[in-house]
């Protein structure tokens, strides 16, 4: 075994420390799997990761909890619904028109999504592959566009349904919301890690733009697509004051419904809690069925 002599700072004489030793060290620290050298970290991960998601389902937890409670107990602090039923359900589907309300939310969410899609596409790939003068003072205003608040254009926009004669109806809400900058913002975003070659080659090919973006691109970007949809549809959902304005009934959409449980003369938060509950589940049916492009849009994101 081979010795080395390191001489220590502020000391006479040196130390002997076996080099043969540390390097079998390094070599068997090197054999062992990753997981087995960093499982201190691994563990404190999960666990925090654990926690965190434990924290953001047990909300939703509670409003099932609590719509499946009776209604004389809708204020327990039981963790568990015993004895469960079905009575706050019952009585929201009867009291409001859900159904109606969820058909004409599903409906203009849908359209206002695939609206900002179809549009924010054509944008981005504008911004993205298109080289034009003032490209860059174009993208910063459409952008700047994000920052002004809903209340400042919303008179405007609601004169203009007003004057176009679309009160009332679910196109008086989704013309004015087809278009998103937020939209653009991402969706060129993910344009701009696109292989160029790719689109050299599509043009070469003898391929236009619009089939190279219908063909070549469109194809290639399902999982951001996907992912994005799936944001701006709960955003379409979650709208409020907007719809409430241009619809003009109590009943017009869900969030309406919701909030009709909810009054002066008292709170029936087993109703509430029902009828959210009932509001939820298209979103949930929606990112089941979408969840693996929105892993694969988040994988992707991080590769080059």
């Amino acid at each position: 075994m081979a010795f080395t002599i390191v001489p220590l700072p502020g000391a006479g004489g040196g130390a002997l420390r076996s080099a043969g030793a540390r390097g079998e060290l390094r070599r068997a620290a090197r054999d062992l799997p990753v997981g087995a050298r960093h499982w201190g970290h691994l563990t404190v991960g999960h666990v925090t990761l654990a926690v965190i998601a434990l924290l953001c389902i047990f909300p939703v937890y509670w409003l099932f909890a609590t719509a499946f409670r009776p209604p004389q107990d809708a204020l327990s602090l039981s963790p568990a619904p015993w004895p469960a039923s079905t009575a706050n359900f019952e009585y929201v589907w009867n009291a409001i028109p859900m159904g109606d309300m969820l058909v004409t939310t599903f409906v203009m969410a849908l359209a206002i999504a695939l609206g900002q899609l179809a549009v924010a596409t054509l944008a981005a790939y504008g911004f993205s592959m298109w080289h034009f003068a003032g490209k860059k003072v174009l993208y910063l205003l459409f952008i700047g566009s994000w920052l002004v608040p809903f209340q400042v254009t919303m008179i405007p926009n609601y004169l203009l349904v007003s004057r176009l004669g679309l009160l009332n109806t679910v196109a008086g809400v989704v013309i004015p919301q087809l278009c998103s900058a937020f939209a653009v913002l991402m969706l060129r975003q993910h344009m701009q890690s696109f292989p160029k070659e790719l689109v050299d080659a599509a043009h070469v090919d003898g391929r236009s733009s619009w089939a190279t973006l219908c063909r070549v691109v469109i194809p290639n970007m399902k999982p951001a697509l996907a992912a994005l949809g799936i944001m701006l549809f709960i955003s379409a959902w979650n709208e409020y004051l907007w719809p409430t304005l241009i619809l003009q009934k109590s009943t017009a959409v869900v969030q309406v419904g919701v909030r009709s449980f909810l009054s002066a003369e008292g709170n029936n938060w087993g109703a509430v809690m029902a009828a959210a509950g009932l509001a939820c589940l298209p979103v949930f049916a929606i990112y089941l069925f979408l969840q693996r492009y929105v892993v694969d849009a988040f994988i992707r994101s991080g590769l080059k």
